[in-house]
């Protein structure tokens, strides 16, 4: 039995899945096994994988139905006790399998497990997870505090986590009825942290590709169904960092929605909505209209370009 399964979902990600799959192979920890799901991609993306000459690597192909239960039937084939997952047009540094190991090893009881990560904007622009425990340099342990160390950037992010299987079907995986990567990972975490404190490691080993081709995140609003925060809303009455986490969520799920001028949906998230939770950038964005929000978002992506982050996260 391998160590780990790594869980690979595949949609049409022909111009970036030899890439993923040339940092898993290239990865200094090789115990493992590379599951990928072809999800039902209408290019040439199967054939990618079937011209990489690794006997470690499975390919299973089944009819399109998101990348939610494309991830749950990957972990259902595997073989290893944890599951890993990488999504398909992201990358690992050499060390990533490494330092899970690591704090498998130092943490057996742990039920899932992450490592830092780094956002690539483009050429110019790329950034280190931002959060407290990043403080910490070259650090293995508990996270005592999961939602106050997400209020910038969540710490769990899928291409950079790992669950003890068994932990994974305990919840319930992924929920499939959140679609078109619109949190269904975010939730995930939520019901995770709920049970379990996370393993982490400070290193950062993974590269967030925010250029990937075929981005479900590039989908139309009004074609994707959230995550709603107001599934936890009890939970957070007794947990105030948890609260914190579910109105930035919101904040970030209602401009969305305002730009795509859903007033409705912008209506229903904000009525929950704590204004001292968020920043003074995000109170003042949620009252502008959607023409304000779309030229500031062209602004945005201008100075991205130009290599320079703005964020109303902090």
């Amino acid at each position: 039995m391998p160590r780990f399964s790594v869980i690979i979902p595949l949609y049409n990600k022909e111009k970036d899945i030899r890439t993923t799959l040339e940092s898993v192979g290239n990865q200094r920890f090789s115990d493992f096994e590379v599951i990928v799901v072809d999800d039902g991609s209408t290019d040439g993306s199967a054939a990618v994988v079937r011209s990489v000459e690794d006997n470690r690597i499975k390919l299973f192909s089944k009819e399109n139905e998101g990348v939610a239960l494309t991830r749950n039937f990957g972990v259902e084939k595997a073989e290893a006790a944890h599951v890993v997952f990488l999504d398909a047009d992201d990358k690992w540094l050499p060390e990533h399998l490494s330092d899970l190991d690591k704090l498998i090893a130092k943490f057996p009881n742990a039920k899932w497990f992450g490592t830092a990560y780094e956002k690539r904007f483009n050429d110019k622009l790329s950034v280190p997870l931002e959060a407290p425990i990043m403080n910490k340099s070259n650090w293995y342990g508990l996270v005592e505090n999961y939602f106050g160390n997400c209020l910038v950037e969540s710490i769990a992010w899928t291409s950079a986590i790992c669950f003890q299987k068994q932990f994974f079907l305990q919840l319930k995986g992924f929920d499939h009825r959140i679609t078109n990567g619109a949190g269904e990972d975010t939730d995930l975490w939520i019901r995770a942290a709920l049970e379990a404190p996370l393993a982490f490691c400070t290193n950062i080993s993974a590269i967030y590709n925010l250029e990937g081709s075929n981005r479900i995140s590039l989908i139309p609003t009004r074609q994707r169904v959230f995550m709603d925060p107001d599934n936890y809303e009890a939970a957070a009455k007794t947990d105030p960092d948890l609260k914190k986490y579910l109105d930035r969520n919101r904040y970030a799920y209602a401009i969305r929605h305002k730009i795509a001028g859903d007033q409705d949906s912008f209506n229903r998230l904000t009525q929950h909505l704590d204004p001292a939770n968020i920043t003074a950038k995000q109170r003042v964005l949620l009252k502008q209209p959607k023409s304000v929000l779309k030229m500031l978002f062209r602004i945005q992506e201008k100075f991205n370009k130009k290599g320079v982050r703005i964020t109303s996260f902090r």
